[in-house]
């Protein structure tokens, strides 16, 4: 039950909510704002035939629409739960359906490339606050939802300056109903963050077990046969959903390639302690990272039982 996660509340922050887009995350809020009480009246839509199919199916919010700008008529939040590469357009496509005093808001894991996408198509009147709740799995597509996903996670709001400070706070309020911890910071300084403590661990996820997949004569027979803790996790990550993630790197070039330059400096300094077998560099090194992973299961971003010692 949901009382099971987070309280029901008594009466919704939105009358009707609008998301466009029902995989992960878009399912995932439809299941936790229904089943919280956090907006009344749910109207889905998606781009994808099968997947609108699958929504009703699933019983995810009220209604399925067959175009964002259908959903988005009379609704008090509109959600875009697409690739941030498509946040511009279905912008474009649901300005003329927007009432006066909507709040629009994307889920994104980029920020500065969708406000300067999204802006100019809002209407006067319609405020813009876009959020990234950092939380996900591997899984894609309508199934893959559940309704504690933001339980406990965060999610960052990045308004543009000038956004009406009621719209910012019904958007908190909104994803406070869900269980999520809420953090409000400028886009830039969003990007650069998430940069380094998102896109760039997929990046190197995404090498390593494509390096991995290369190596042809012992990938089916040895690296997945006795594939180690730490690959999994690699794979993991690698199994994200490749559309978003290409849209990710593409629209926050200038923050991951900065953090990549960082990156490959410490990893020169790696590679030489590893050459001139300098161990005391590299124990200061693992010590230093063990600490940061210590202090993230500590602040409930992580289960504990991650932390054991591996055997394998």
């Amino acid at each position: 039950m949901a009382e099971s996660f987070a309280p029901r509340r008594s009466e919704p922050v939105f009358a009707r909510l609008a998301i466009i887009g029902i995989g992960l995350i878009g399912s995932s809020i439809a299941r936790a704002a229904k089943e919280l009480n956090v907006a009344g009246t749910i109207v889905l839509a998606d781009r994808d035939e099968a997947v609108r199919k699958r929504a009703r199916e699933l019983g995810l919010g009220h209604m399925v629409a067959e175009t964002a700008a259908e959903a988005a008529r009379d609704a008090d939040h509109i959600i875009f739960c697409v690739p941030v590469g498509a946040c511009g357009p279905v912008a474009a496509e649901i300005a003329s359906s927007l009432k006066q005093g909507a709040i629009v808001s994307d889920v994104g894991s980029v920020k500065g490339s969708v406000v300067d996408a999204v802006s100019p198509h809002l209407p006067e009147g319609v405020a813009f606050v876009p959020a990234h709740p950092v939380a996900g799995t591997e899984n894609s597509g309508p199934d893959a939802g559940f309704p504690s996903l933001f339980l406990n996670r965060w999610c960052i709001l990045t308004p543009p300056e000038g956004t009406d400070a009621a719209a910012i706070a019904k958007t908190r309020q909104f994803w406070e109903g869900m269980g999520a911890l809420v953090e409000v910071m400028s886009a830039h300084h969003h990007d650069l963050v998430l940069a380094v403590t998102s896109h760039l661990p997929h990046l190197i996820a995404y090498n390593i077990v494509g390096t991995a997949e290369d190596l042809e004569a012992v990938t089916q027979s040895e690296v997945i046969k006795f594939s180690a803790g730490g690959f999994r996790d690699f794979t993991r990550i690698a199994a994200s959903d490749p559309t978003m993630w290409r849209d990710v790197f593409l629209h926050n070039k200038e923050a991951v390639l900065e953090m990549l330059g960082r990156f490959n400096e410490d990893l020169a300094l790696l590679t030489r302690a590893i050459r001139y077998g300098d161990g005391e560099t590299l124990h200061k090194h693992f010590t230093r990272t063990r600490t940061i992973r210590r202090g993230i299961v500590a602040l409930g971003q992580e289960k504990p039982e991650t932390e054991k010692l591996r055997k394998d």
